[in-house]
């Protein structure tokens, strides 16, 4: 099994090492703070031996020089984003394989957030590194994509096991509950998701990884193809549902 490191960058990121102890490899998935991330290997032992890249903001792929230059480590990073990322050793696609010791991974495409975003399922260990795609009651901003994109997207983000855990970059999930609770505002198993995050809060908390079943009953980016969702937002298809949902958070 994969040993899973997180720990806080920047002002809301989050770092992530996964761990094989059997051949001794370490991936670090996006880059957002070289020195913290380096620090953090170090105190736990491990050699970072790849790092896997979500997309190309500055956020996720900024360190990737330094970490390479300090470890002698591969990058692995989104195909159609290559010209926008340092250090790249291999480019992957939808449907591809990479792997750490004997976990493999399939590559995603989650595009929406940037045109090329993709996210790493390790099916053996139930994980998927998700990067901006999607995250916990809540969906990165369409910078890029496009609504029926980013739709389709996150339709394969659904369509994974439920008991997926889902490691997305960013504490942003209390302001996520906020507005979903305005989206959906009768949901109780909601209203209860939003309290756990008020309590690990204010314990000082992550509430990061995420379990997709809760997603998926509580998120209403993904609920987007639910009546409950279509009747309070308009639209008639989801992605239009979902498009109606984004442009609210982003002036929430």
């Amino acid at each position: 099994m994969l040993q899973i490191h997180q720990f806080p960058c920047l002002s809301d990121n989050y770092g992530f090492l996964a761990h094989d102890p059997d051949s001794d490899e370490t991936i670090c998935i996006d880059t957002p703070e070289a020195d913290v991330i380096l620090r953090e290997a170090e105190a736990k032992g491990w050699r970072i031996t790849q790092i896997w890249n979500t997309h190309w903001h500055p956020d996720h792929a900024g360190g990737n020089e330094a970490i390479k230059d300090a470890t002698g480590c591969t990058i692995v990073a989104p195909q159609t984003e290559a010209d926008r990322i340092a250090g790249i050793d291999r480019t992957v696609a939808d449907g591809d394989r990479v792997s750490i010791g004997a976990h493999d991974a399939k590559v995603i495409d989650v595009g929406g957030h940037t045109t090329g975003h993709i996210a790493y399922h390790l099916p053996q260990d139930e994980i998927a590194f998700v990067g901006d795609s999607v995250f916990a009651l809540g969906c990165g901003r369409m910078f890029e994509g496009t609504a029926e994109q980013f739709w389709a997207s996150l339709e394969r983000i659904k369509a994974l096991p439920p008991e997926t855990v889902l490691y997305c970059a960013h504490e942003y999930t209390k302001a996520n509950a906020a507005f979903a609770l305005h989206a959906d505002p009768d949901n109780e198993a909601l209203r209860a998701y939003a309290s756990d995050v008020d309590a690990k809060r204010a314990r000082d908390e992550a509430t990061v990884p995420t379990k997709l079943k809760r997603e998926l009953e509580c998120n209403p980016f993904l609920r987007a193809d639910e009546p409950v969702i279509q009747e309070k937002w308009g639209g008639n298809a989801p992605h239009e549902t979902f498009a109606a949902l984004r442009a609210a958070k982003d002036a929430f």
